[in-house]
């Protein structure tokens, strides 16, 4: 229409400048989000360093129940075991049934040791093997010789020098079962550790256990003579000696003692009356037994002095004749004592101490 002008087109720059804010806007958010992700490795959590670099390791969270209690050190090192040289004695049969050796009551219960110039006093261990019944409990089994010996005669054994008491051999039983468990009961009293029979198999062939200059020892006792009086050895629910003839038995025992001990010495009743030498059993069931861990091996019943043997760097008496005894003959009488000395690395030295039964009851030292 005539005199009439089109209006002029809208103008685009508003919406340009929009798009431009909103681009610049997109760019400033990018830009700072790029700048957080590129952040030093180790400032991140469970980023891994640089090849050759250490991971820093956490620290634990505390064990302890309440933050004020302080840190637990670490466990000391094992203190290494300082052990010194031993020296051990080992006596035969042993008998202080005043009836049969009327001496021990003429003279007391000390005559007994008088002749040995205090050597079991100066060592560290002495075994002595108890060849009777020590009660005033029970009534005698049918055989043939039964010995009483009296339970007050203990202290004097004890003051002796004597540690262990064998029970393990064919006269414990003198006085049935009833005496035996008494035995034990009062050698325990007296101070001397009982070995070899007790009110069930389980304590008969129970280990006397000592702590000695950084020695741990056990003493086991075995009772093979049990015949012609097979009732003698122990079983459940019936006092008695330990293991008779069950040889398997006798390896238990050493073995279970060998586990608690680094030295085990070995009292056995075994062989035959008036023999002078070891028997092939004797000489097999020995090296059984040091194969099973025995250390030294006491040996006695043949009332008669045996010699010594080594097997394997470990010491064997085979028989160590009578000790406290009454004197019948030069043979019987003719005995010694069993020493045996126990250097630090464990090696073994072993001898016979000459010695002599001067009057009943009564051994002499003849050496040194």
């Amino acid at each position: 229409m005539a005199g009439r002008h089109r209006p002029p087109p809208p103008s685009r720059v508003p919406f340009v400048a929009v798009v431009a804010v909103l681009v610049a806007a997109v760019a400033v958010v990018l830009y700072l989000r790029g700048r957080g992700s590129s952040a030093p490795a180790e400032a991140r959590s469970g980023a891994s360093p640089p090849a050759g670099q250490a991971t820093p390791q956490q620290p634990l969270p505390s064990t302890s129940s309440s933050p004020s209690e302080p840190a637990r050190s670490p466990s000391p090192s094992p203190t290494p075991v300082h052990r010194g040289k031993l020296i051990i004695h080992g006596a035969g049969d042993t008998n202080f049934d005043p009836s049969y050796i009327p001496n021990l009551r003429t003279f007391g219960y000390d005559y007994a040791l008088s002749g040995l110039d205090g050597l079991f006093k100066r060592d560290d261990l002495t075994v002595a093997n108890f060849e009777c019944a020590v009660s005033d409990l029970g009534t005698a089994v049918p055989k043939t010789f039964n010995f009483r010996c009296d339970p007050n005669a203990l202290p004097a054994l004890k003051a002796g020098g004597i540690e262990v008491g064998n029970l393990a051999n064919n006269h414990s039983y003198d006085y049935g079962p009833e005496a035996v468990v008494d035995s034990r009961r009062n050698l325990e009293k007296a101070g001397i550790a009982p070995v070899g029979a007790g009110k069930d198999p389980a304590e008969a062939e129970e280990p006397a256990l000592f702590e000695i200059k950084g020695w741990k020892i056990a003493v086991v006792g075995i009772d093979e003579v049990v015949d012609p009086y097979p009732e003698a050895v122990a079983a459940p629910g019936h006092p008695g000696t330990a293991c008779g003839h069950d040889v398997g038995c006798m390896v238990r025992e050493i073995r279970a003692a060998a586990a608690d001990a680094d030295l085990v010495i070995v009292d056995i009743h075994w062989g035959v009356e008036l023999d002078t030498q070891p028997g092939s059993f004797q000489i097999e069931q020995a090296h059984q037994f040091i194969a099973a861990g025995a250390d030294i091996i006491f040996g006695g019943h043949s009332h008669r002095l045996q010699p010594l043997d080594v097997y394997k760097g470990k010491p064997i008496f085979w028989s160590l004749g009578n000790f406290v005894w009454p004197s019948f003959s030069v043979e019987g009488s003719t005995t010694a004592v069993a020493e045996v000395v126990v250097k630090p690395d464990g090696t073994m030295t072993a001898r016979l101490i000459p010695a002599y039964i001067a009057s009943s009851g009564h051994p002499v030292l003849r050496g040194t």
